[in-house]
């Protein structure tokens, strides 16, 4: 199990939740309740897309805020809106996160405010990453370390690069893409502080509620023999 820069056990990594990429925020929204019931989630980030992968529009983006923000703000949970620094700010987001291709680290957080989350997709790039931090990120996200079909992935990234980070970085970091209660242990093991996940949550044979309380056993096992030891 990794340790953190000064050689103590690491905190116990937490789930980074992502939304399905199409919902109705009214029918969702039951769902999402007790799903973050389930076990603890550190963040959900809303994203939203239309059938053909474009961003969904503002009218559609700012009706699912309204609702599901308070959902996630109910059970202690940091609502992060993907892509859009401006729209974030303008609807009370905690926080946004943004991909290279968005825009850069230092306008996004420009937009937002210094109290905001910001966090950046970095693939498998250690010079991605580092530049994010040295531009205000508060947390960087390297993937996709498995085969997903959330979304098409633009790199794959391999479990060196969280051990490298562990070692050399304070900036916490999220590993993302196709992970699953069943494979995520290695990435804990060698470094991730949070675990993205969203279509092995919401497609979960047993349901979301199931996979949230799944994915949690595994971080507490791993914690729990870290600090065994």
């Amino acid at each position: 199990m990794a340790k953190d820069k000064k050689g103590q056990p690491r905190p116990r990594t937490r789930l980074y939740l992502i939304t399905p990429p199409q919902l109705k925020a009214a029918d969702f929204a039951p769902q999402l309740d007790e799903t973050l019931a389930a076990g603890d989630v550190a963040s959900l980030q809303l994203r939203l897309k239309t059938a053909d992968n474009m961003p969904a529009n503002e009218a559609e983006i700012a009706a699912a805020v309204a609702q599901l923000m308070l959902i996630a703000h109910r059970h202690n949970v940091a609502f992060i809106l993907n892509d859009d620094p401006a729209l974030a700010a303008k609807l009370g987001c905690d926080g946004v996160h943004v991909g290279q291709d968005d825009m850069s680290a230092e306008d996004a957080r420009a937009l937002i405010g210094d109290n905001a989350i910001l966090g950046v997709t970095c693939h498998d790039s250690r010079h991605l990453a580092m530049e994010a931090g040295e531009a205000g990120a508060d947390y960087v996200a390297f993937g996709a370390f498995y085969e997903t079909r959330t979304k098409q992935p633009k790199t794959q990234a391999t479990a060196d690069i969280l051990t490298f980070w562990q070692e050399f970085v304070e900036l916490p970091c999220v590993a993302i893409g196709g992970i699953t209660p069943d494979n995520a242990a290695p990435l804990i093991e060698v470094g991730a502080d949070f675990i993205a996940a969203s279509g092995s949550v919401w497609q979960h044979a047993e349901g979301p509620a199931a996979a949230v309380e799944k994915f949690n056993a595994v971080f507490d096992s791993l914690f729990d023999a870290q600090h065994s030891k």
